[in-house]
């Protein structure tokens, strides 16, 4: 059995029980009760846990990181997919995801229903493996799509020799660790050959980071790399309960990203579920980041290179 940070506590004013702790800071954490172990493995490029806790059901743990939790998966899910296709100027009908292995990111991209093809590129045969037998909330079913090409490989090279280009491409892909492989697709080289695999009015969408206010250096520098290879770049941020935290995001393209209501109507009406999160009619205010935020990113203008990388890990605490 595989336990990252497990802890077992009988103190009088602790609860009893095994308890998952992710630490954010060096003086910070959050703990998840443990109800029942269901299943772990390790591979070579990470380690994976499914617990059920007490709080949000269903809860899996990547690399001794919360990766989403079978109550609010929907939340991070939607904040990643939907608003790169409700900012688009076209109606988009190719995709791609990096990463995405546990299907999720999949189910929302086949709930738009002018989608025609959607490439997954996951590094590790084993989380698909996973997924499809133990995470049927998460995917429900988009493993089987007739629309989705499911491929077992490096997301840097898909991205590499591929000849096919997309309306848009999603990162879906663990934090940047420096034993892990992902870090390479968190770097200036990386973002300037995805680039070239974007229909003329593409977009590129991505997870980035963590928008806790001690923890913006990962954000910050993704924005300004990003910035260095596409004219527009938009942040913004959904509050998600199971990692106790505001987790960020970024849309970046040539061309004009700015959200407006006539652009939500057009997209609207080709979903084929409604949103559990997304509240289309307040759309524009999606995108409304704190003041400090702005200000740390104005601040921080790192660029993410090759040379140069940038690892983020709470489980280094």
């Amino acid at each position: 059995m595989i336990k990252p940070k497990w802890i077992k506590s009988d103190k009088e004013h602790f609860p009893k029980g095994e308890w998952f702790v992710e630490f954010f800071t060096k003086g910070e954490f959050h703990s998840h009760q443990i109800k029942k172990f269901i299943n772990s493995y390790k591979t070579e490029f990470q380690t994976a846990t499914l617990v059920e806790t007490y709080s949000f059901g269903k809860f899996l743990i990547i690399d001794r990181e919360t990766q989403s939790s079978e109550l609010d998966e929907f939340i991070y899910h939607e904040s990643l997919v939907i608003p790169a296709i409700l900012v688009s100027r076209t109606i988009p009908k190719t995709f791609a995801i990096l990463g995405g292995g546990e299907g999720a990111t999949a189910r929302e991209i086949l709930n738009y229903k002018p989608t025609q093809k959607l490439v997954m590129a996951d590094i590790d045969h084993n989380i698909l493996k996973f997924a499809r037998k133990y995470l049927s909330s998460w995917h429900q079913g988009s493993f089987e799509n007739e629309k989705m090409i499911l491929l077992a490989q490096d997301a840097k090279k898909f991205i590499e020799n591929t000849k096919l280009k997309f309306d848009i491409i999603y990162s879906d892909l663990p934090s940047p660790i420096e034993e892990g492989p992902a870090y390479q697709l968190y770097t200036l080289e990386f973002y300037k050959n995805l680039k070239q695999k974007l229909t003329k009015n593409g977009i590129f969408a991505l997870q980035a980071g963590p928008a806790h206010i001690l923890q913006l250096e990962l954000h910050c520098a993704l924005y300004h790399t990003l910035k260095s290879v596409f004219k527009n770049v938009i942040s913004y941020t959904s509050y998600i309960p199971s990692y106790d935290m505001p987790w960020s995001y970024i849309i970046a393209s040539d061309s004009q990203i700015k959200p407006s209501l006539r652009k939500v109507k057009m997209h609207l009406k080709n979903f084929k579920k409604e949103f559990k999160y997304i509240n289309p009619y307040q759309f524009e205010s999606f995108f409304s980041i704190p003041k400090y935020m702005k200000d740390k990113i104005e601040k921080n203008v790192k660029i993410i290179t090759s040379d140069k990388p940038i690892f983020f890990s709470t489980s280094r605490y």
